[in-house]
């Protein structure tokens, strides 16, 4: 039986998106994903190959909101991750989705990102 799972489709998403974005010092890559639970949020340098900036739901602070991976939850950690990222001096980055759709929450996520002051 030939059938691809859903986790490969996933992958190759991911991989076609990758070819495509490229974070760098001036402009790092915004990675998002959303698990069954939780939201996790980074940007990275991938010409150094660093993390420059990590969010995710499990943050104590986070906890305390109960932020649930949903749309709410999306609005909530985008604004605290550019909150966060404004204090590391990021201002720019290029949005990786991880293969996920823009819409929903990955939409919410993105639009409370560019409302707190990422441009991108």
């Amino acid at each position: 039986m030939n059938t691809i799972r859903k986790a490969d489709l996933l992958q190759k998403r991911r991989w076609r998106i990758r070819k495509k974005v490229q974070g760098t010092a001036a402009r790092p890559r915004l990675a998002v994903r959303f698990t069954g639970k939780h939201i996790y949020a980074q940007a990275i340098d991938d010409d150094k190959g660093a993390t420059l900036v990590f969010l995710g739901s499990l943050d104590p602070e986070l906890r305390k909101q109960k932020i649930k991976a949903n749309i709410a939850g999306g609005k909530a950690l985008g604004v605290a991750f550019a909150a966060k990222a404004k204090t590391a001096g990021l201002t720019a980055v290029v949005f990786d989705r991880s293969g996920a759709p823009f819409h929903g929450k990955v939409k919410a996520f993105a639009e409370a990102a560019r409302e707190g002051g990422l441009q991108f």
